[in-house]
């Protein structure tokens, strides 16, 4: 080939590989492929898993909601990692949290009747607070914003919350943990001492100083998912010693969350009446 079509034909080369670069580039990326969020789904995985066996199987269950709420901070370092931040995460996350700890709150709600309301509060705060929370960031700060970025007009209680990673992850692992315990410690009121450790269709081992008929539970309770057949399923499954514990050690982590929330709630709220001001202000100006 003579010199001059081989330099043309290199030139031209060269033009085809720099345009097929360009085009990958041009190309979208997917966004629900990311790692952050490939371990968001896990979690969700892992959280529909331990609904599945929160009723009856108290050990799988609080393994599998432990196992999912302990992601959550490594789906924040595979974002770092890999510079994959995205809005879609930062929701995936926080509806992750959201749901989860509502559902184990419904379950406590229904497994301890007295406490219901405050189940049912500590769940209504919770959305609510953070709703008007991330509501009030994107209309003060705009579609890019984060909920996480706090002012000093804040104060430092939610300044530190949202920007110590360490803070972050301790308080709300221990908050989950207050209420995994309080899950356990559902599992260990007796309510009918006769049938200790019973099965709720009745062919469990019963309590060994106690002889009656197995059959009987399955005449007691003929549908076997019925309210009192669950409850008696659950009587004494587990010492609650150490769930205890695990509760009287919690508990003030457990509350500084709430207040968190309620200082979110309150300060998110105002945050959108001054904007609604401006904006009133601007109207009667104009």
């Amino acid at each position: 080939m003579p010199p001059g079509r081989a330099l043309a034909q290199r030139d031209q080369d060269r033009g085809s590989d720099d345009n097929s670069r360009q085009d990958a580039e041009r190309q979208p990326e997917n966004v629900f492929l990311f790692w952050p969020n490939i371990i968001g789904y896990i979690r969700v995985i892992l959280a529909i898993s331990s609904l599945y066996y929160m009723p009856l199987h108290p050990r799988t269950c609080s393994l599998l909601y432990a196992i999912s709420c302990l992601l959550d901070a490594l789906d924040g370092y595979a974002a770092r990692v890999f510079n994959q931040g995205t809005q879609f995460g930062a929701v995936l996350d926080m509806v992750t949290d959201r749901c989860t700890t509502s559902c184990l709150l419904v379950f406590l709600a229904t497994a301890i009747p007295r406490w219901a309301i405050v189940f049912q509060g500590l769940i209504a705060l919770d959305f609510a607070s953070h709703y008007v929370h991330m509501y009030a960031s994107l209309v003060i700060g705009g579609a890019g914003s984060s909920h996480k970025n706090i002012d000093e007009s804040q104060g430092w209680l939610m300044k530190v919350y949202y920007s110590n990673k360490i803070v972050l992850f301790s308080l709300c692992a221990l908050n989950e943990l207050f209420f995994i315990a309080c899950y356990l410690l559902s599992f260990s009121s007796p309510v009918i001492p006769l049938y200790l450790n019973a099965d709720i269709d009745g062919h469990g081992p019963l309590h060994p100083e106690v002889e009656v008929d197995t059959s009987l539970l399955a005449k007691m309770f003929p549908d076997p998912f019925s309210s009192a057949a669950l409850e008696l399923a659950r009587a004494n499954k587990i010492d609650k010693y150490w769930p205890n514990i695990i509760v009287i050690g919690c508990f003030p982590f457990m509350a500084l969350k709430q207040v968190i929330n309620v200082i979110q709630l309150v300060q998110a709220s105002q945050r959108l009446a001054r904007v609604d001001v401006q904006r009133r202000q601007g109207i009667k100006q104009g």
